[in-house]
């Protein structure tokens, strides 16, 4: 089921259809630290693979994140970013707000990312540093059935 939201100016959703894999490609292969040159059919067989979310100003992709999962009990948050020419406007916030409303990350077991740089952004959503890896954050929403 695709979803979306608009906020202001800006459109979150989960269709794939209005994905630019070469904007995305681009931004992970030349901008990002993580996915350094990665080929481009990687990264669509990546996105084939997620549940993937897009941010869009005007139509045009400015924002990309996808959610590595089995759908009933963990997923795994990557790729995420946010255009530089827009970043400082509270996109990512949003965009992870948008994320974590989704009903199926909220029946998730487990949800968990890896970050360099940003533990304070996914602090707020319940994310915590992992069995002392500074880089590996989750969430145990519970333990037992």
């Amino acid at each position: 089921m695709i979803a979306s939201k608009q906020i202001g100016m800006f459109l979150y959703s989960t269709d794939k259809s209005k994905l630019n894999l070469d904007y995305i490609h681009h931004f992970l292969s030349k901008e990002s630290y993580w996915a350094k040159n990665i080929p481009i059919d990687i990264v669509k067989q990546s996105i084939d693979g997620s549940l993937c979310f897009g941010v869009y100003h005007s139509g045009r992709q400015i924002g990309f994140a996808r959610v590595i999962t089995d759908y009933a009990t963990f997923g795994y948050l990557a790729d995420v970013f946010i255009d530089r020419d827009y970043r400082g406007q509270g996109l990512s916030k949003e965009l992870m707000k948008f994320i974590m409303e989704q009903d199926v990350i909220k029946k998730l077991r487990r949800f968990m990312l890896a970050t360099l740089d940003a533990h304070s952004l996914y602090a707020q959503f319940g994310f915590e540093s992992q069995e002392g890896n500074k880089r590996l954050m989750g969430i145990k929403f519970f333990e037992e059935y």
